[in-house]
């Protein structure tokens, strides 16, 4: 219904491909110390299954051995069963726990910290998950033509369908929802409860407090938001997943559409309409107080903040940050062939292309942002270039907790390694950044990472001279 976002980067990093042991070395700028987590055996190793923890301290992956699959957690391999279920295995939000899709015949199953839950003829795709405090699960199973929602191993309620996207936690962990069909009708359950029926439903949202729950609904082939069980008012059309809670949970906002026209409306009150609204870019500020979002006019792009639009281009990122303080606005803009960053309305250098995120600083003063020169990347930190590399890992820049320093991956060649302050560290064989590998400040003055060299690895912690 509304136009896709459509990258403004081109991905460059190619996909390279328990133990303790501890190296120290010391380069001009850093001590750089290694503990060696796992070894890879390349030959075994279904590389798209390869997970870095969120805290980057931990790896897990599938490796097969004849007609055999298993998992296998910081170098130790678990139980082996006829398949490992695709997306799997996931690292809890803590990192502590593990769970995978395993299955033997034609039985599919939750395995959770090693432990094998009940078996079933189907287990949806997308789940498990985790809740918010790594404490509970829930993934949906089928039994003939009848799906339902397990959660900390206990069977809901049978339907004849689960909406895609369920179930979901709420922030506090303690509540679920999902949404449910029997025949031709859809609903969703909060908790166990079911609400309204409806023609169609989108997939259920929690307010970051946990105590709201809102949800798309269709009836007559007209669109609405429900919030806390009231319905909106009914429109052609709703962006998909457009619809957010502000990160206080007292407002709601979400894109509309009637007829040709599409607009948002926050808290029940629409704003303009516009040709288009561009998917995906829909915020509020971190205060709450603020909204921003990509509109269109033809094929012009703009930026529309509180309600002020800014200049047009050929198009814009769909990521759009503010600062932590709530105070500025940046985004990626492409103007012609060239793209440029613009920060609070001011266009910055035009490049070839943007690269990976735009990064404020914890005290909101700073700015870092991925950019690109013919086939050369490298970072601009405060509107200042830094060295051009043969690549820059997407998603890996990152300021330091007192905003002094600023950390990324790069790349020369086959070889992959963090800089600091424009200074380069250590050379590695993959850094991991494809797969959920992130730098990590534990102070203004030391970093960790996860790192692959030969076959190994490992767990990277430098302090910074």
């Amino acid at each position: 219904m509304f136009k896709k976002c459509r990258a403004l980067c081109v991905p460059v990093f190619l996909v390279c491909i328990g133990i303790n042991a501890y190296a120290q070395e010391q380069t001009p700028s850093r001590v750089v110390s290694e503990r060696l987590i796992a070894q890879i055996d390349i030959n075994s190793l279904i590389k798209p299954s390869l997970k870095v923890s969120p805290d980057s301290r931990r790896v897990a992956y599938v490796e097969q051995v004849g007609n055999k699959q298993y998992v296998v957690v910081d170098g130790k391999e678990e139980k082996q069963y006829d398949g490992i279920g695709e997306g799997t295995p996931i690292f809890s939000p803590d990192s502590k726990r593990m769970t995978y899709v395993a299955g033997v015949g034609d039985k599919l199953f939750v395995v959770v910290d090693g432990k094998e839950e009940k078996q079933y003829d189907l287990i949806v795709k997308g789940t498990p998950i985790f809740s918010p405090d790594s404490r509970r699960v829930a993934y949906v199973a089928g039994v003939g033509d009848k799906r339902f929602v397990v959660v900390d191993g206990k069977e809901e309620k049978q339907y004849d369908g689960i909406a895609e996207g369920s179930p979901i936690f709420s922030s506090d962990s303690r509540r679920v929802a999902y949404g449910a069909g029997v025949g031709d009708k859809w609903f969703v359950v909060v908790d166990g409860k079911e609400e309204k029926q409806y023609e169609s439903i989108g997939t259920p949202i929690f307010s970051p407090d946990s105590r709201r729950v809102a949800y798309t609904a269709q009836v007559s082939n007209k669109w609405f938001v429900v919030v806390d069980g009231i319905e909106g008012k009914r429109y052609d059309g709703i962006g998909i997943s457009s619809f957010i809670f502000s990160p206080d949970s007292r407002r709601v906002a979400y894109a509309a559409k009637v007829g040709s026209k599409q607009f948002v409306v926050v808290d029940g009150k629409e704003e303009k309409q516009y040709d288009g609204i561009l998917q995906g870019t829909l915020i509020f500020s971190p205060n709450s107080k603020r909204v921003a979002y990509v509109a269109t006019a033809g094929d012009k792009y703009f930026m529309v903040v509180d309600g002020i639009e800014g200049k047009q281009y050929d198009d814009i990122g769909s990521i759009i940050p503010f600062s932590p303080d709530s105070r500025r606005v940046a985004y990626a803009a492409k103007a012609g062939n060239k793209y440029l960053i613009v920060v609070d309305r001011i266009e910055e250098k035009q490049y070839d292309g943007i690269r990976g995120s735009i990064i404020f600083s914890p005290d909101s003063r700073r700015l870092a942002y991925g950019t690109k020169v013919g086939n050369k990347q490298f970072v601009v930190v405060d509107g200042k270039e830094g060295k051009q590399y043969d690549g820059i890992g997407v998603g890996s820049i990152i300021f330091s907790p007192d905003s002094r320093r600023v950390a990324y991956v790069a790349q020369v060649g086959d070889k992959q390694f963090v800089v600091v302050d424009g200074k380069e560290g250590k050379q590695y064989d993959n850094m991991f950044t494809a797969y959920g590998g992130k730098i990590f400040f534990n102070s203004p003055d030391s970093l960790y990472y996860i790192a692959l060299k030969g076959n190994s690895i490992y767990l990277v912690e430098e302090v910074i001279k």
